[in-house]
């Protein structure tokens, strides 16, 4: 398995709770805190899983959002990356996900290798900055009114990590 970093950003538990979910479908990784994070560590790694919440009006997480300053001053074009994001489909339909979008599109100008792509046909939301060509950038998860969905989506979209990466 490629050396491999969990790494989320949580105001009030849910995305830590979901990244612990994801860290067990990833036993070797290393799972991290955005805000505890040291950049000089990170350009070991060769896999990034990065989870955020959406806050406000379709904002990332602020610990998140701090940690993409310095994360950016990496080389990513060797980098593969796996986004996860947390958000609200009933409350916040027109930015349901944006701060998985959001920081989407802060990483791709560094040109890493993005996997796990997820299909929206089975979200109800008006808007989403992380929505593109048909599939969201990683997996949205709603731990707001769709808990129950949580841990198959996250079993379903590791396994998809793990055949993108040639890994068992």
């Amino acid at each position: 398995m490629p050396k491999t970093a969990i790494i989320f950003g949580s105001s009030v538990g849910n995305t830590r709770f979901v990244a612990e979910k994801v860290h067990a479908a990833f036993p070797d990784a290393d799972l991290i805190a955005a805000e505890t994070a040291k950049i000089d560590q990170l350009k070991n790694y060769d896999f990034f899983i990065m989870g955020t919440s959406t806050w406000g009006v379709g904002q990332i997480q602020d610990d998140f959002e701090t940690f993409v300053e310095k994360f950016l001053t990496l080389d990513l074009s060797n980098k593969t990356i796996a986004l996860f994001g947390l958000g609200d489909q009933q409350t916040y339909p027109d930015t349901f996900c944006d701060g998985m979008g959001k920081l989407y599109e802060l990483l791709e100008e560094k040109n890493p290798a993005f996997i796990g792509q997820w299909p929206g046909d089975d979200y109800d939301f008006s808007e989403s900055k992380a929505f593109r060509d048909e599939m969201f950038v990683g997996l949205p998860l709603d731990e707001d009114n769709e808990p129950d969905l949580t841990d198959g989506r996250i079993a379903i979209w590791s396994e998809d990590l793990k055949d993108a990466l040639g890994i068992q």
